[in-house]
């Protein structure tokens, strides 16, 4: 159950935290309270699993990476653990994550988002990737991204009033 302190800080930083030197005292000050609160009880409520992540969320079209494609994997599924691990902690991924397969439908079963100038280089990280994964890998694509998404963190309900 949220408290009423979780609400209102979790409303202070449902759109991102302040672009200041110390954003966890700029949101302290918001709510009264102190930075080391702030910290203690993000860092209670991502233990929980009530928030996700805290995270920076940098626009790669602004730093100059124009290509962004996910790249998708078949990978052997009692391997896609440590394999996702691996991939994710190449310099080219932003994010990894393991999602289901569809039968008859669609055989990836690792993504991984990779960033780059170019399509051709984006192309030349999946194929480095591919060599990384070796012989668990058995297929393997990438998906260019076509238009730029708003991505969102937690949002609370308004309350009707």
């Amino acid at each position: 159950m949220l408290t009423d302190f979780d609400r209102q800080l979790i409303a202070a930083t449902q759109s991102g935290l302040p672009l200041v030197a110390r954003p966890y005292d700029t949101v302290a000050a918001m709510l009264g309270s102190t930075g080391e609160a702030v910290r203690t009880r993000l860092a209670e409520l991502l233990a929980a699993g009530v928030v996700r992540r805290i995270a920076a969320v940098p626009n790669h079209y602004r730093l100059g990476y124009a290509a962004n494609g996910m790249s998708v994997w078949d990978v052997a599924d009692e391997q896609v653990d440590r394999l996702g691990e691996l991939l994710g902690s190449q310099p080219a991924v932003s994010h990894c994550y393991r999602r289901p397969r569809k039968a008859g439908v669609w055989r990836y079963n690792l993504f991984a988002m990779l960033h780059g100038h170019t399509r051709d280089e984006v192309l030349a990280q999946a194929e480095q990737v591919a060599e990384l994964l070796g012989p668990a890998c058995r297929a393997h694509d990438v998906l260019f991204s076509s238009a730029i998404l708003k991505k969102t963190g937690l949002r609370l309900r308004q309350p009707i009033d």
